[in-house]
This record gives C-alpha cells, structure tokens and sequence, in this order.
C-alpha cells in the first residue's frame, strides 16, 4: 500500500512539476501567448464589448433561451472545468512552491531582479491568467440562464480587473504570488464545488460557507501582505512593489463589495434576521 502511495505521489509530482514543460517555462514578454499589454486590452476590451451587446440582445430576444434542461447541463459542464483547474492549480502551484522556494521566506519576498519569472510556479501563474480569460464565460452563463439573473457590478468588476493582476504577477514577478495562486484557487474549488452540486439539483446547505471563505481570503492576503512589507523595506526589497500596490487596491475594492454584498444577503432581513442570499454569480 506504501509503495502504490508513494507511486502516486511521485507521479503526481512529475506530471505537475518535473515535466519538462513546467520546469522549462519561462514568461517571455511580447512572445509567450499573452505576454503583451495588447493582448490583454484586447482581451477585456473584447469581454465588455461582448457582454453589452449580449444584454442588450437577450432583453429583446429572451424567449429563445436554452431550456432549463440544456442550461443545467451546460452550467455543469463548465462548472466542472473550472472545478477541475482551479483544483489542479492549487496543486500545482503548492508542489512547484515546496520545490522551487530556496527559504520559506521566498513565499513572501522574491528578491529584487534575481527572480526571472521561469520554473514551475511561474507556469501555474501562466495558467492561472489564462484561466482567468477562460472564467469570462461565467458571465456568459449568467445571460443564458433561464431565469434571468441580474448581472451585478461586482462580477463584471473582478472578471475584467482579475485579469490585469494575474498579468502583473508575471510581467513583475510579484512576490506573494504563490500564496495569492494557492489561496484562489483553493476558494475556487471549494465555490466550484458548490455551482456544480446546484447544476445538478443539489442544494447545499453551506452556501454562506462560500461567501466567509473568499471575506476570509482577502483578510488573509493583507496578513500576508504584512510580512511582504516588512521584508521589501528591512530586507533589501522584494519584486514586485509595483504590481503589489496595484493587487493591494484591488482586493480592499473587492473586499469592500463584498462586505456590502454580504451584509444585504445576511444581515438586513425584516427583524434583524438575515435573508438567504440570492442566486449570484460572483466569485
């Protein structure tokens, strides 16, 4: 049984590690597929257009939605794919970080133009932005669905700035970056988990659970975010300062609206009782 495990165990290694592809990644800008300031304003540019004019369609052509039964099925399907990623980057990333990292100090501090963003974790962060284009498609969903959710600000907010930070960790090398991967992807999975079992008829008890998870992963980042400070102005500095600052306003934005989100859905019910929250899309 020992032998089997630690079979596993190493092929797992390799195939999210050791393979050549992963330990010979290197972000290389304006050649590496994406790696350019054109491709990412493309990019969102091209996601907000797309989403306008989808809404504006489906107001006035609403009945030719797909079928709840399609949609469910559809819903289950991408629920699975992001499930399934978001899983094996947090993976990933936690593997290649044990592997790479030359002290754990380097999980809070890349040093200062010595940290070229190549190796296995910088692959998972390269896998990690373009996720992030392939996460557009939640929206999408959010259009289709049958029922007709509103389309909230604060998805349409993370899904387009999301992007330019994953963009930021690799053209900077941002320190934090292996924590920031592990941390999302993690709550990912865990709020996968929950879209799916809802696709497929289940109803979970613990969708709150979700919402205090992704809260509890932007306090988290600014604990993190501590000791990157006190290495970056008692160490020497670390990479990324730049990129940090623009990830750090991010996540007090997020936070922010997550925090008014939350409070609508549970705690400003008639008597003082939250109401359930509705049905959202946002992540």
């Amino acid at each position: 049984m020992a032998g089997v495990a630690e079979a596993l165990s190493s092929n797992l290694h390799y195939w999210l590690v050791d393979h050549p592809t992963i330990t010979n990644f290197e972000w290389v800008q304006h050649h590496t597929f994406g790696a350019s300031p054109q491709f990412l304003l493309t990019s969102i540019i091209s996601y907000l257009s797309l989403i306008s004019t989808l809404h504006l369609i489906l107001l006035k052509w609403a009945p030719h939605l797909p079928s709840p039964t399609t949609f469910r099925f559809i819903s289950a399907l991408h629920n699975i794919i992001i499930l399934t990623l978001s899983l094996t980057m947090a993976v990933g990333c936690s593997l290649s970080s044990l592997s790479q990292m030359p002290h754990p100090s380097w999980l809070f501090c890349f040093p200062t133009n010595s940290t070229p963003p190549k190796g296995p974790v910088f692959f998972w962060a390269y896998v990690f932005y373009l996720s992030k284009i392939i996460e557009f498609s939640d929206t999408l969903l959010i259009l289709i669905n049958p029922s007709r959710k509103s389309l909230s600000f604060l998805h349409v907010y993370h899904h387009a700035v999301v992007v330019i930070m994953s963009y930021l960790w690799l053209h900077s090398s941002q320190s934090l970056l292996p924590i920031a991967l592990v941390t999302n992807a993690s709550v990912h999975t865990l709020m996968y988990s929950y879209y799916l079992l809802c696709s497929i008829g289940v109803r979970p008890r613990w969708k709150r659970a979700v919402t205090d998870c992704q809260i509890t992963q932007f306090v988290f980042s600014f604990a993190a975010s501590t000791v990157f400070l006190w290495y970056h102005f008692n160490g020497g500095g670390c990479s990324g300062f730049g990129a940090w600052v623009f990830n750090a306003l991010f996540n007090v934005s997020l936070l922010a609206l997550f925090v008014n989100f939350y409070l609508k859905n549970y705690w400003r019910g008639e008597g003082g009782v939250g109401k359930k929250m509705r049905e959202k899309r946002d992540d």
